[in-house]
C-alpha cells in the first residue's frame, strides 16, 4: 500500500514537483528571513559578547540597553568594589567617538577604554591579529578592528603606525584585532580607559560601565542583587544583559514586525500552494482512492497513506528549502566583505523551520483527508 501512495504521489510529475516548489520556497523564505532577523539581533549584543574576564556589569540603573550609555561618578567604583562577593572591579568606558581621517573626513567611532593597569575586557589572545595586547599602554596607542580598518582604509596591508586625530589628539594604530558584527557598523577602537578620555569632549562623568567578577562560592545572580541593594545600581549577568538588550530592540524597533511579516507570508504561500496542489492532486486520483476503498482499505489506512505522501514532499521540501538557505547563508557571509554580514543559523532555525513545515504539509493533507474519506466506493464503478 506504502508503494501505490508513492505512485499516485509521483505519477503526475508536474504537480509532484509543484507541491515539492511550493514547501520549498517556503522553508528558503522563512529560514533565510529569521537567519536574517537572528543575526541583526545577535550585532545588537556584540559588545557584550566581545568583552572577556567579567560576569557582572554594572550600570547606572536607568540604562535600558549596552549602547544606552550613562555616565556615573568615579566613586561608584569603590562602592561596588565594597560589596561583599565581589572578588573584583574595574572601570570600562564605552562610547561614540568622532574620528578626523587623512583625507580630512570625519567618522563616528565605537571607542572602548580599557581598565589601564589590567586591561580586562579586551579581546582574546587568538582574536588578535596583529600587535600585542600590551602595546595599548604606549602613548596614545589604539587597536582596530579587522572591519574598521578595511572601513577606513580599503585593501591596504595593515601597518602599525596609522594615525587618526581625535578630538585635537593623535590616536596611533598599533594593533588590529577581530570583533564581532556590530549593530551599527562603526569601526571599533580599543585603548585604555585614561586615554579613551582623552580622545573624547571632556565630560563631567565619563564612567560607562563597571565590570566586575563574583565570587566562584556565589551565584552571579545573588551577587548582582548584592550590588544593586548596597549601592542603587544596576547589576546583571552577561546573559542577562544579553537578553536586555535584544529585548529592547524587539520592544522599539520594528525589526521584529518587518521579519515577522515576511516569514508568515513565506508560511501562507507555502500553504497555499502545496494545499492547491495537494488538492487538485486528490481529484484527479479520486477513482485510485476509491478503488482502494472498494478493496476493502480502511479509512486508517488510507490517512496512513496520505500522511506518507506529506511526509516525503516535507522531507524533500524541507531539505531543499533550508539547504537554498544555507546555501544563501555562506555566499553572503563571503560575498559581503565590505560591511559585517547579519546572518545567524542557529539550530532554533532549522527546528523552528522544520515545524512550520511538518505544519504546512499536514494543513495540505488535510485538504485532501476530508474529500477522501467521506468518498464512495462505488464512484470507481460510475
Amino acid at each position: 500500500m506504502n508503494w501505490v501512495a508513492l505512485r499516485m504521489l509521483t505519477g503526475d510529475r508536474a504537480k509532484y514537483l509543484g507541491i515539492i516548489f511550493g514547501v520549498a520556497f517556503a522553508a528558503l523564505l522563512m529560514g533565510q528571513q529569521l537567519s536574517i532577523f537572528c543575526g541583526l539581533m545577535r550585532n545588537t549584543t556584540s559588545q557584550i559578547r566581545d568583552i572577556e574576564g567579567a560576569d557582572i556589569w554594572v550600570m547606572d540603573q536607568n540604562v535600558q540597553f549596552v549602547d544606552d550609555v550613562k555616565p556615573m561618578s568615579e566613586n561608584e567604583l569603590l562602592r561596588v568594589r565594597g560589596v561583599e562577593g565581589v572578588s573584583w572591579a574595574v572601570r570600562l568606558y564605552k562610547g561614540i567617538g568622532r574620528a578626523r581621517l587623512d583625507d580630512g573626513n570625519f567618522q563616528q567611532m565605537i571607542l572602548i577604554g580599557l581598565d589601564d593597569a589590567t586591561l580586562v575586557g579586551a579581546p582574546r589572545p587568538d582574536r588578535i591579529v596583529h600587535g600585542e595586547l600590551g602595546d595599548l599602554r604606549q602613548p596614545n596607542a589604539v587597536f582596530v578592528d579587522e572591519f574598521g580598518w578595511r572601513y577606513l582604509f580599503g585593501k591596504e596591508p595593515f601597518q602599525p603606525g596609522k594615525t587618526l586625530e581625535m578630538n585635537d589628539k593623535r590616536a596611533v594604530i598599533v594593533g588590529m584585532c577581530k570583533c564581532n558584527p556590530t549593530f551599527q557598523t562603526f569601526p571599533i577602537l580599543y585603548c585604555t580607559y585614561s586615554q579613551a578620555v582623552q580622545f573624547l569632549p571632556q565630560e563631567r562623568k565619563t564612567l560607562t560601565f563597571i565590570l566586575a567578577k563574583g565570587n566562584d562560592d556565589l551565584p552571579k545572580e545573588q551577587v548582582c542583587k548584592a550590588i544593586e541593594d548596597q549601592t542603587g545600581l544596576r547589576a546583571q549577568t552577561n546573559d542577562q544583559f544579553f537578553w536586555t538588550t535584544i529585548q529592547y530592540y524587539m520592544q522599539r524597533t520594528g525589526i521584529p514586525i518587518n521579519f515577522g511579516i515576511t516569514v508568515m507570508l513565506g508560511f501562507v504561500v507555502g500553504c497555499a500552494i502545496a494545499g492547491q496542489t495537494f488538492y487538485l492532486f486528490t481529484l484527479e486520483n479520486l477513482k485510485q482512492w476509491g478503488a482502494l476503498k472498494a478493496m476493502g482499505v480502511s479509512n486508517l489506512r488510507l490517512v496512513g497513506m496520505i500522511l506518507l505522501q506529506a511526509v516525503i514532499v516535507a522531507l524533500i521540501g524541507y531539505g531543499l528549502g533550508i539547504g537554498g538557505a544555507a546555501l544563501f547563508g555562506f555566499v553572503f557571509q563571503r560575498a559581503m566583505t565590505s560591511t559585517p554580514p547579519a546572518f545567524y543559523f542557529g539550530w532554533q532555525i532549522l527546528v523552528g523551520t522544520a515545524a512550520a513545515v511538518v505544519v504546512i504539509s499536514l494543513a495540505a493533507s488535510l485538504l485532501s483527508m476530508r474529500r477522501v474519506l467521506f468518498l464512495e466506493a462505488g464512484v470507481v464503478f460510475r
